[in-house]
């Protein structure tokens, strides 16, 4: 008996391929909306770093962290790792010892009301990270020496940034230019040694970065 073999034909074989099509098209746009989100996440960051230092200030007329009169204010703890009062947000950004200004920062403007989270220094979880993992963190200019040239009062910094999320926050909250501006970055692991930021052109989409913006 003679067997036919049986295969696709070329009306089958076109509808798999569109079908493969659509589920990576819809793969790459589910990426483009995740990679949205946490653009948007990262660079409420670095707002929301604005009004907690604004806000504590109108309200007690102290800087969080700073604050001489944090135990009657909201019954934190004094720094023990600058000098109190002075109008500055001292310690590195990074910081995560307790008892520095900038780590302090984060209970203080917890227990005011302006931000959520552990209010404990111990807590593993009580210093925030970003929607990459990414630390976050505050200090004044004065004593900043991560990225060269950068002015204004304090600066927030927020590590662990995938290149392509670097560029689009640039675009969307400074110039476009993440060598230049207010909001600026480097190639994480090279923050620290008062070093030029790099610019846009030469960003990895895939590698992390520190990105730091001043106000």
């Amino acid at each position: 008996m003679k067997r036919t073999q049986a295969g696709f034909t070329l009306i089958e074989l076109a509808i798999v391929l569109v079908i493969i099509g659509l589920l990576l098209g819809g793969v790459l746009k589910g990426q483009e909306l995740i990679n949205s989100a946490k653009a948007k996440s990262i660079a409420s960051d670095f707002k929301n770093a604005q009004i907690f230092i604004y806000g504590y200030q109108d309200k007690f007329k102290a800087l969080p962290g700073d604050d001489a009169g944090v135990v009657a204010h909201v019954a934190g703890t004094l720094a023990t790792g600058g000098t109190v009062g002075n109008a500055r947000i001292e310690g590195a950004w990074n910081l995560e010892d307790g008892t520095s200004e900038s780590a302090l920062f984060w209970q203080h403007v917890r227990l005011a009301g302006f931000s959520t989270g552990p209010t404990l220094v111990n807590d593993p979880n009580y210093y925030p990270r970003n929607a990459d993992n990414g630390r976050i963190g505050v200090q004044s200019v004065t004593g900043f020496n991560t990225i060269t040239g950068m002015t204004g009062l304090y600066v927030v910094c927020s590590d662990n940034i995938a290149g392509r999320l670097v560029k689009q926050i640039d675009i969307n909250m400074d110039d476009g230019n993440t060598a230049t501006g207010s909001l600026r970055a480097l190639g994480t692991g090279t923050a620290g040694a008062n070093t030029n930021a790099i610019t846009t052109a030469t960003i990895d989409d895939g590698s992390p970065y520190t990105v730091c913006m001043t106000f």
